[in-house]
C-alpha cells in the first residue's frame, strides 16, 4: 500500500458540501458579497507518533506566532505523540516562491506532514482577476502534489484576511478579502481534488474580526495594526484552525474526586499522588495551554483570541469534577487561584484551564515556550541567511550539516523543558 493510501485509510476527509453549499453569514449586510465554500473537515486525527511537522508560510508564518502556539501545544497537551517542528515563513514569498525552494529547504528532512499558508502575497493586495487567480492555483496545486510525491501528508491552509486600510495598496478592503475569499474557495477544491486536509484560516478571521470589532471597538485589528500581519488574538485565530485541520481532539485529561467515598482518579497522562481531606495531589506530564495575562479588548493578547474562538472548549479541555458534592457552594484552589463553584457545575465538570487565569504549570510551559521561540528564530536564521546565504552558495551540504549540529541542541532543549509538574486541586464547601 502506497503512503497516501495508508494515510486516507487511516484519516477521512469530509468532502461532501451537504445541504449548505456556502459557509453561514454572521450578518446579511456586511458579508453580502462573500460566498465562502463550505469547509471540509478532517474525521479522526491527522497527526501521528514521531511526526516531523513543516510549517510553511510567509511573512504571517515567519512571525513566528501561530507557529510558535502550534509546536508549543503539540509539544505540551499531545507529549505521546513527540511531535518535532521545522518553521519555515519567508516574509514577502508566494506559492511560487515556496515551489521553488520546496526540495531544497523542506522536503530534504523528509517531513512527514506539513502545513502551508499561502495567498496573502498571491492576491497581490488588488482585486480578483481569473488569470491571477490560475497562477496561485497551479503553484499550490505544484506543492500539494510535490509533499504527497514524497509521502508526506497535508494540511493546506487559506490566507487570512486584511484589515480596513492596508498602507501598500489603494484597493478597498472589501475588494482584497473578496479576491482572498476566492483564493481559499480555490484552496478547497485543491484540497478535496488531491484528498488533503484543509484549514480554514480566512472566514474564521474576517468573521471574528467583524464581531471583535462590535465588542471592543473600530480599534480592534484581527488582521493586525498593518492590517496584514495579525497580533497574538488573530495568530490565536489561525493555530485554532490549523489545529481543527489536523484534527486535534483536545482532551487533555480529567480529574475526577468523589466527597463521598474519599476516592480520586485521573486520565491522559495525569496521576493522583493523594486525596486527602478534599486536597488532590497530582503528578502531570500533560500540560494545558496557558497563556499570559492579557485584557480580552486586547488584539494582541493569547487570551483575547482564546475568548473568540472556542480554543478552550475545544482544544484546552482539562476538567475537574467533583462527585457526592451536598453543599451548594465549594471554593476550589488550584495553584495560586481560588474560584467558588455551585456543586451542580462541579459535578457537571468544569475547564480548568478557562476558569483559573493562572495555574500551577505556568512557569513549567513559559520555559518550554521559550525554548520553543529560540528555535523557530534559529530556523529562520537557518534557512534564510544560510542556507540561501553566501554559505550555502559556496557549499549547500556542508551548510546543512553545520547548521543542524547548531540547531541540535536548541531542539533538544524543548524536550528537556518538558517535566513533570506536581500540582495540587483543594475543594473546600462554603459555609
Amino acid at each position: 500500500m502506497t503512503p497516501l493510501l495508508r494515510v486516507v485509510s487511516v484519516v477521512a476527509f469530509s468532502l461532501a458540501v451537504g445541504a449548505q453549499d456556502f459557509e453561514p453569514k454572521p450578518d446579511a449586510t456586511v458579508f453580502a458579497k462573500f460566498n465562502a465554500k463550505k469547509a471540509p473537515t478532517t474525521q479522526g486525527l491527522l497527526l501521528r507518533k514521531d511526526d516531523r511537522l513543516a510549517i510553511i508560510g510567509d511573512s504571517i508564518t515567519e512571525q513566528k506566532m501561530y507557529s510558535r502556539i502550534l509546536e508549543t501545544y503539540l509539544t505540551a497537551c499531545l507529549p505521546e505523540l513527540k511531535v518535532t517542528v521545522r518553521q519555515y515563513g519567508w516574509g514577502g514569498e508566494t506559492a511560487e516562491g515556496f515551489k521553488n525552494r520546496m526540495v531544497n529547504d523542506a522536503l530534504r528532512f523528509k517531513p512527514t506532514i506539513a502545513t502551508t499558508c499561502y495567498g496573502m502575497n498571491d492576491h497581490k493586495y488588488r482585486p480578483y482577476d481569473a488569470a491571477n487567480g490560475q497562477w496561485y492555483r497551479e503553484n499550490q496545486l505544484a506543492i500539494v502534489k510535490g509533499f504527497k510525491a514524497a509521502g508526506a501528508r497535508f494540511v493546506l491552509g487559506s490566507p487570512g484576511c486584511v484589515g480596513p486600510k492596508v498602507p501598500w495598496s489603494n484597493a478597498g478592503s472589501e475588494a482584497m478579502n473578496l479576491n482572498l475569499c476566492e483564493l481559499r474557495n480555490i484552496d478547497i477544491d485543491i484540497a478535496q481534488q488531491e484528498q488533503v486536509a484543509f484549514a480554514d484560516v480566512f472566514w474564521p478571521m474576517l468573521t471574528l474580526g467583524w464581531k471583535a470589532t462590535n465588542q471592543f471597538g473600530e480599534n480592534y485589528a484581527i488582521a493586525g495594526k498593518d492590517a496584514v500581519h495579525p497580533g497574538w488574538a488573530g495568530q490565536v485565530v489561525m493555530a485554532t484552525a490549523f489545529l481543527q485541520a489536523l484534527g486535534v481532539d483536545g482532551d487533555l485529561g480529567t480529574f475526577t474526586v468523589d466527597l463521598g467515598t474519599g476516592k480520586a482518579s485521573a486520565t491522559g497522562g495525569h496521576e493522583v499522588v493523594a486525596f486527602t481531606n478534599g486536597e488532590l495531589t497530582l503528578k502531570s506530564g500533560r500540560y494545558p495551554f496557558c497563556a499570559p495575562a492579557g485584557e480580552l479588548s486586547d488584539d494582541n493578547s493569547i487570551r483575547s483570541g482564546m475568548a473568540l474562538t472556542d480554543f478552550n472548549s475545544r482544544f484546552n479541555r482539562l476538567r475537574l469534577v467533583v462527585k457526592n458534592a451536598p453543599a451548594k457552594e465549594y471554593k476550589v484552589t488550584w495553584g495560586p487561584g481560588t474560584k467558588t463553584f455551585s456543586g451542580k457545575e462541579l459535578a457537571e465538570g468544569i475547564l480548568l484551564p478557562a476558569r483559573f487565569a493562572k495555574t500551577p504549570f505556568d512557569d513549567a510551559f513559559k520555559r518550554l515556550d521559550e525554548a520553543v521561540g529560540t528555535k523557530q528564530n534559529y530556523e529562520t536564521k537557518q534557512i534564510k541567511s544560510l542556507f540561501h546565504g553566501e554559505e550555502g552558495r559556496a557549499d549547500m551540504e556542508a551548510t546543512v550539516a553545520l547548521t543542524e549540529k547548531a540547531r541540535a541542541p536548541l531542539a533538544a532543549a524543548i524536550r528537556e523543558a518538558l517535566v513533570p509538574v506536581t500540582h495540587t486541586v483543594k475543594i473546600e464547601a462554603v459555609n
